[in-house]
């Protein structure tokens, strides 16, 4: 065989192992890489809407976060950054990786499905997590996993940060991601990009996030609403009352946690942590302050109406149609399935500690062998059922971010789904009410406030927001 022709095969296989198609020259040989995110075709055109995001995040030197509500196509439009960056970017005779950080493992196979519906490869996307340790051109990795080998953000050309709101100044372990990127000047000059459904630009939790990824373009659930792009959210506010066993108690905890800030002069969370770092008799008065907010948050999360109120929405209004619940604990979730059970009403509870296999399993018997699906910090990111149309908040968060995720989940609009219903559970004369404030402002399309039936066996006013 020819010498010529041995090299030419040569630098082939060597190009094609690196970096998967490569272009020939019949005299030359091997002329350039075709990257791997260049092969992106969608099988529909981007909205409006997602080519600005695009052209925004180019325009702020490749660098910015993209706020967008859940369900209207935030992936895609950081599929399209990538492409276009490539394509600016890069010389045709090198690779382009990319290192598209998720939070949770099942986000890792659901890009890859993603990815090789819209033309690339299998075997040019690695997933990074676990056991798995596959580095290719576009590499989907966890946060954790990332944190794990630094190295992976140090070669990578591109860095796509999903549910980037995740990645705050209090979360000591995730921001090592950040704290890694902003050390190394040269890492910082490559593309990145931020995704996230919402994220609270006043609070300074987010500063870091907003100072190397400042938000170049938001599309929030009421504009995706008005461009009929989302199903319309239906609030409707369920108001119950503690027993009086729980007022009691609420009572106490509340007039105990009061008296402890008094003396200790504070009632940030931040400054008594330090207190009972400290020890002696501050410690002391510390450590029940803590005790107290725990027992009076449990109270609040497995309170009885609430549980029950539940129940009856489930077993009145949508006995055969699937129901996703949320709420902050396991406990209260199990305290429902109980209940419902009690009911004659199958359901199941998925938590984080729940195996991949058996999550699939239960989501696989959701809507045949059970309708309500109890889901404690989940299935707020990351998985959708566009069937869906119905939600319960547990009220008890106030954390935003946690709200619109939830909302979400729902929205996704299909041929027979033009509404979603978001019914919020919260407690008189409590904080709860500030999770109904939360949910209303995530679900603000400018509507009139109008009445609406009561729910049966429950003496609650109902409203659409």
């Amino acid at each position: 065989m020819p010498e010529q022709f041995l090299l030419c095969r040569r630098n082939l296989t060597t190009l094609s192992s690196n970096s998967g198609s490569t272009e020939l020259s019949p005299k030359t040989g091997p002329l350039s890489i075709v990257s791997a995110i260049s092969l992106l075709r969608f099988p529909f055109e981007l909205k409006r809407d997602q080519i600005e995001a695009v052209d925004a995040w180019i325009a702020n030197n490749y660098k910015g976060s993209i706020i967008y509500s859940t369900g209207t196509g935030k992936t895609e439009i950081a599929f399209e950054c990538a492409k276009r960056a490539c394509k600016t970017l890069v010389n045709n005779n090198n690779p382009f990786n990319i290192l598209l950080l998720v939070p949770r493992i099942v986000l890792v196979q659901q890009n890859i499905n993603r990815l090789t519906r819209y033309g690339i490869p299998e075997e040019r996307i690695g997933a990074y997590f676990g056991e798995r340790k596959e580095v290719r051109e576009i590499t989907i990795c966890t946060y954790q996993s990332a944190i794990s080998n630094l190295d992976l953000i140090n070669k990578s050309n591109m860095i796509i940060f999903d549910e980037v709101h995740l990645v705050s100044d209090t979360t000591t372990i995730l921001r090592k991601v950040f704290d890694f990127v902003t050390a190394t000047a040269t890492d910082f000059k490559k593309p990145m990009l931020g995704l996230t459904a919402t994220i609270d630009e006043q609070d300074p939790r987010y500063n870091t996030i907003l100072s190397i990824l400042p938000p170049v373009k938001r599309y929030m659930i009421k504009d995706a609403v008005k461009d009929k792009r989302l199903a319309k959210p239906i609030v409707i506010p369920i108001k119950v009352d503690l027993t009086s066993d729980e007022q009691k108690i609420y009572r106490e905890c509340s007039t105990k946690i009061r008296n402890i800030s008094g003396y200790l002069h504070t009632s940030d969370p931040k400054s008594i942590i330090s207190m009972l770092r400290r020890g002696g008799r501050t410690a002391g008065l510390a450590r029940a302050w803590f005790a107290n907010v725990k027992e009076r948050k449990h109270l609040i999360n497995c309170a009885e109406n609430k549980l029950l109120a539940a129940v009856d929405i489930i077993a009145t209004k949508h006995p055969s149609e699937r129901v996703m619940v949320f709420s902050e604990t396991i406990e209260s979730m199990q305290m429902l399935k109980e209940l419902l059970q009690n009911k004659g009403i199958n359901s199941m509870l998925i938590d984080s500690k729940l195996k991949s296999k058996d999550r699939q399993k239960i989501l696989s018997e959701w809507g045949i062998e059970f309708f309500p699906l109890l889901s404690v910090h989940t299935l707020e990111i990351g998985y959708d059922v566009p069937e869906v149309r119905v939600a319960i908040i547990l009220a008890s968060t106030s954390n935003i971010n946690q709200i619109v995720q939830r909302i979400g989940r729902t929205l996704r609009k299909t041929i027979e789904k033009d509404t979603a219903s978001i019914y919020t559970i919260y407690l008189s004369h409590t904080h709860d009410f500030n999770t109904l404030k939360m949910v209303r402002e995530a679900t603000d399309i400018g509507q009139e406030k109008k009445r609406r039936p009561k729910v049966s066996n429950s003496n609650l006013d109902i409203f659409v927001i």
